[in-house]
């Protein structure tokens, strides 16, 4: 079974809709809830709260990708943004890389951490 690789952008935006969902599903319960006063004001704020934070993600991943690297992907032919020294293609999810020292080895993610980097170095 190969690996299925997925952009860490798309990866982010998935997670604030995902707040956003958990939010309103939050909401939602605490309609169920009008007799107990406590726990519909809970509810009410965590589900807000929840949203508040996607539109603070939605906000931080749009200034990041504004400063990504956009590369044209050789397997679909399309543009897609980089963010690190490895990502995976937007649109057909093919590992991508624009460091020559990691052509030809296989996709990791940890290629992107600052330990790693370091350890490269020495």
């Amino acid at each position: 079974m190969a690996l299925k690789y997925s952009n860490k952008i798309n990866k982010i935006r998935t997670f604030a809709l995902v707040l956003v969902f958990a939010g309103m599903i939050l909401m939602y319960i605490g309609l169920y809830f009008k007799d107990i006063e406590w726990l519909l004001v809970v509810l009410m704020m965590l589900g807000t709260l929840l949203i508040a934070l996607s539109t603070v993600v939605y906000f931080w991943i749009g200034m990041l990708s504004t400063k990504t690297i956009s590369v044209t992907c050789p397997s679909c032919n399309k543009p897609t943004k980089m963010l690190g020294r490895v990502d995976a293609c937007m649109h057909c999810n093919q590992p991508l890389t624009m460091d020559r020292n990691l052509e030809g080895k296989d996709f990791d993610e940890k290629y992107n951490s600052k330990k790693f980097q370091k350890q490269e170095n020495k």
